[in-house]
């Protein structure tokens, strides 16, 4: 028999935008655009629906799915309990994926927009090592030499940006969606940083006007492929491109939207000026500990989170490099129990229902280490103590990049940068300093004897005994 499928709680003709979203993916469906059909259902903000919009081929095939459905997502809770499903209605057209971006600039130049999201992944920010706007970027130089035509998302910002300047309309707010730390602040170097390039005083402008607020978004959402469509289909939707996700969902962000901005904060969505202890407790605990499994857990050939957490080396490993090495780090966070938050990412890594992958977990590990795990490294060497775990989990992921796992069945490329670090990681079998030599993600690291020795002793541990043997090893010690 066919379950119940929830459908959006409100007349959808009375929907107007006033978002435009660049990058409708898996999590921002499950996400951003859920908080919205929760609010639109209260007969909240009907003034604030999305336009989704996008930059990359895929949006363009995302836009073509969503299109045969009238842009209604299909976003099932995989809650052990039972599964739910639902139809979420608060995206209300898709624009044309174009080079130019011509359709995008339009569309954000409009008054009625006010808040322009993103979901563009961690490594889609033109960030270096350190964090900083990298100018030098081929796509950023390319926005520069060509303004009007722009192939970025930021450089379309830009565009749009400029268009209301010009028209006197305010600008909109720009809102980072993605899951890195202090997107607000990433997000305005990236925008500011292109102006820069090309028009200083549109860059000071932006400086002075436009807002960037930062936020902290946290759902399991995998990624789509067959059984998440069968999963579709036995509620009797045969929805090409379905959202599966894990019951919990957590929004924290600054209060700054100057051009005004929907009610969120009475479908559960929390406003306040210390997102940035939000942001280190989730960024350095759950996607850190996502690292922590990841890698140990392919190499074992454990295909699932579940399946890892339901390991007793993994499990363990993990709660020793949280509770050791990574939680002394946390700084403190309002009306919120360090230890029991992770007592909650421990229980919702090992929901089964979720059929997560530890492959997903081991994608672009080389925008992600240096985001979710070196600071905790460098948190350690600050305080005089070499976090063997954390080292550890390094020489794991360099080992992983080798390209075959311990049984030797072979890695497929698993990162944009995956041909530079497998060959790194044949170079570090016999010389393990040259993968701390990655200033793009060790920054200046590698100058530290004791940490490169720590490391070749855990490489080389890797290599001749097998990441089962050394996670065995490093918890008896």
């Amino acid at each position: 028999m066919t379950r119940t499928v929830a459908r959006p709680a409100y007349d959808r003709s009375t929907l107007a935008p006033g978002i435009v979203h660049i990058g409708v993916g898996n999590f921002h469906r499950a996400h951003q655009a859920v908080y919205l059909d929760d609010l639109f259902a209260l007969g909240q903000c009907h003034d604030w629906a999305i336009l989704g919009a996008g930059v990359r081929p895929t949006d363009a095939r995302m836009r073509e799915a969503l299109a045969e459905q009238d842009n209604l997502s299909t976003v099932i809770e995989l809650d052990p309990a039972g599964h739910r499903a639902r139809q979420i209605g608060a995206m209300i057209g898709f624009l044309p994926v174009e080079p130019d971006n011509a359709a995008l600039i339009e569309a954000m130049s409009h008054p009625r927009i006010r808040i322009v999201s993103l979901t563009v992944t961690e490594g889609g920010y033109y960030v270096d090592a350190t964090g900083e706007f990298d100018p030098t970027h081929p796509d950023i130089v390319a926005d520069a030499a060509h303004p009007s035509a722009p192939a970025t998302a930021f450089g379309a910002i830009l565009a749009a940006l400029k268009n209301r300047r010009a028209a006197g309309v305010a600008p909109f707010t720009v809102m980072s969606c993605d899951n890195l730390p202090g997107n607000g602040h990433v997000t305005r170097n990236a925008v500011v940083g292109l102006a820069e390039l090309f028009d200083a005083d549109l860059a000071g402008w932006v400086k002075t006007h436009v807002a960037f607020p930062n936020g902290m978004v946290d759902r399991i959402t995998p990624a789509t492929g067959p059984h998440e469509r069968e999963l579709a289909q036995g509620f009797g939707l045969n929805d090409p491109v379905p959202v599966t996700c894990e019951p919990f969902r957590q929004w924290v962000i600054e209060d700054n939207f100057p051009a005004g901005r929907p009610l969120l904060e009475k479908v559960g969505v929390t406003f306040t000026p210390h997102v940035h202890a939000y942001e280190a407790m989730k960024i350095r605990i759950l996607n850190g500990g996502h690292a922590v499994i990841a890698y140990p857990s392919a190499l074992m050939d454990i295909l699932l989170v579940h399946e890892a957490m339901a390991h007793p080396l993994i499990a363990a490993f993990l709660h020793k490099v949280e509770v050791e090495e990574i939680l002394p780090h946390v700084p403190p966070v309002p009306d919120t129990s360090i230890p029991d938050y992770l007592k909650l990412i421990e229980s919702r890594f090992s929901n089964p229902e979720i059929a997560d992958t530890t492959r997903r977990l081991c994608l672009d590990g080389s925008n992600r280490q240096p985001k979710f795990i070196v600071p905790s490294l460098r948190d350690n060497l600050a305080k005089g103590t070499m976090p063997k775990g954390l080292v550890l989990l390094s020489a794991l992921w360099c080992r992983y990049c080798y390209g075959t796992t311990d049984s030797g069945l072979v890695v497929e490329p698993n990162d944009p940068n995956w041909a530079a670090l497998q060959e790194r990681a044949h170079r570090a079998r016999t010389d393990p300093a040259e993968w701390l030599a990655m200033a793009e993600v060790y920054g200046d690291l590698a100058g530290n004897e004791a940490l490169v020795a720590e490391f070749a002793t855990a490489l080389r541990a890797v290599w001749e005994d097998g990441a089962e043997a050394v996670l065995r090893r490093f918890l008896a010690a």
